[in-house]
């Protein structure tokens, strides 16, 4: 293949690698629990084993995020995942009802394409790997172009200790050369069943025109309020925590703060105490020109995941020692307001209103940025909870950092690296992705009714006017049901002959359509 374009090379390959990963998907469907329950927890251990050492070459190939903090994601992604999810039942019959007379019998997708970001690639790896293989499928991946080798890294640890338990070859597969050939290959393969697409809004869209099934995740823009009467030094240190968290680069991560203007001073004056750097509006500005591709709202790649101390000295000015996170305040949302936009970066935009009625308001219009995923309060007023939980968000997250809280590492949620948006986000699932969702749940139903008996034994289903209901409203006769109807056609039909009967009948009913499907019904009940 070397005289191949490298295109060309890619596309052959993610059409070997979807055959493969079909074969391996049939293999894979014919396991038991307890066998898939074994290649699980060897998939855990290699994950947990080499958790470091992935999060430092994802760190190092992208330049997102802090290593630490990628390698925490990566327990977080396979450890604390199996720990929730060991006990799901996944194969065969997975739930009765004794009192409906139904079962529920899973059965796997087949092979499932997962599209990573660069801004997670090895987590999400793992993530994808772990739930594909629980719920008895095959995976085959498409890296980003720039975190391709911590990707395929993954993918393969991935497989080996899957293949060493006792999985199909390959259980799991990954594109060593990715291109967005490669890519569009892959979603429209007939032997992939199912797609997994976590990445951009234009990837997202373009797994939704695949043609087949698929989970998509939009763009987050979550706001994080914190009400009149939150704890303000632990709302604080929720939002700081979340948003230093690999540099801001989960996209649940809080991207505004929204503060009364009775706490708005405390507030600040805890910001900046626990690190946070109020830009002025000059300052504002030259980071505004930094973050994001000149005339858009998309992100400039070259700052996502960076520390305030890099983006500080790109944009020219100058910051305390120890700074963790810079805010910029704003006085609207959209054009004009490029902070209002998703930041997946150590930066916030910082708004002030003056009662919970404003900041309801705007937490709607700085979520049409990014519908349906998730935004956070800081409260302790559950009925200011209630409220807010109508908001378009599909994760509301209380009392907690949005990149912990929204991927369920500290709160109840599923543990999950793929978060669904819900319809209004454009996503086919609003709930964090889990092996659940890669499963078709086929119903076995008992009969429960004599299907002979059940009209004339159902007490709901009174209508005495069908006793003496006749046909055209009691025009044609007294014939109260098919047989004598067609009794009384036969009798008509026989004195006067066929011509004449089809002329009564159209007389009698107006319609000379309705005699002739009287006849064929009449000789359609004699043929049988």
């Amino acid at each position: 293949m070397e005289n191949f374009d490298f295109d060309l090379r890619s596309i052959q390959e993610a059409r070997d690698l979807a055959r493969k990963g079909e074969i391996a998907a049939k293999k894979m469907a014919t396991y038991s629990q307890e066998q898939i329950e074994v290649i699980l927890q060897n998939m855990v251990r290699a994950a947990e084993e080499h958790a470091v050492c992935l999060g430092k070459m994802a760190a190092e190939e992208t330049g997102f995020g802090k290593a630490e903090d990628k390698a925490y994601k990566n327990h977080a992604a396979s450890t604390l995942l199996y720990e929730e999810i060991k006990d799901m039942k996944t194969v065969g019959i997975i739930d009765e009802d004794p009192v409906k007379h139904t079962m529920d019998v899973a059965a796997p997708v087949g092979l499932v394409m997962g599209i990573v970001p660069s801004t997670n690639p090895t987590s999400t790896t793992i993530f994808k790997s772990i739930i594909a293989v629980k719920s008895g499928n095959a995976i085959v991946f498409s890296p980003h172009p720039s975190a391709a080798k911590c990707t395929l890294k993954a993918a393969e640890l991935m497989r080996d200790a899957a293949v060493e338990a006792g999985a199909p070859e390959d259980i799991i597969g990954c594109v060593t050369m990715p291109t967005m050939g490669a890519t569009n290959e892959l979603m429209k393969c007939k032997e992939v069943n199912l797609i997994i697409a976590t990445g951009g809004p234009g990837m997202v869209k373009a797994a939704y025109s695949a043609g087949k099934p698929a989970l998509g995740v939009g763009a987050g823009n979550s706001p994080a309020y914190i009400e009149r009467t939150a704890d303000i030094k632990q709302a604080v240190s929720n939002i700081m925590a979340s948003k230093t968290f690999d540099y801001g680069t989960i996209c649940a991560s809080e991207q505004s703060i929204v503060v009364e203007e009775c706490n708005k001073d405390a507030v600040v004056a805890e910001l900046k105490r626990q690190g946070a750097y109020f830009m002025t509006p000059e300052e504002t500005e030259k980071v505004c020109a930094l973050l994001f591709k000149s005339g858009s709202h998309n992100m400039n790649a070259k700052f996502v995941g960076r520390s305030p101390q890099v983006i500080a000295e790109a944009a020219k000015i100058t910051i305390p020692a120890g700074t963790r996170v810079l805010i910029g305040e704003q006085g609207g949302v959209g054009e004009g307001y490029p902070l209002s936009y998703e930041k997946l970066t150590t930066v916030l935009a910082f708004y002030t209103v003056r009662d919970w009625q404003e900041a309801c308001e705007l937490s709607i219009r700085l979520l049409q940025n990014g519908i349906g995923h998730t935004m956070s309060i800081h409260t302790e007023d559950r009925e200011m909870v209630r409220r807010f939980a109508a908001k378009p968000a599909s994760r509301i997250l209380v009392n907690t950092g949005g990149s912990m809280g929204g991927t369920g590492i500290s709160t109840g949620l599923a543990t999950s690296f793929t978060l669904g948006c819900g319809t209004c986000g454009g996503s086919s699932v609003s709930e964090n992705v889990s092996p659940k969702h890669l499963i078709n749940i086929k119903k076995v139903a008992f009969g429960v009714k004599n299907c002979a008996t059940l009209v004339q034994e159902d007490k709901t289903f009174r209508h005495p006017e069908l006793a003496s209901q006749s046909c055209c409203q009691g025009t044609c006769g007294t014939a109260s049901s098919p047989a004598d109807f067609v009794a009384s056609f036969e009798e008509k039909h026989s004195a006067s002959g066929t011509a004449k009967a089809d002329t009564a009948v159209s007389a009698d009913c107006g319609s000379d359509k309705l005699a002739a499907l009287v006849r064929e019904l009449v000789i359609a009940m004699k043929n049988q």
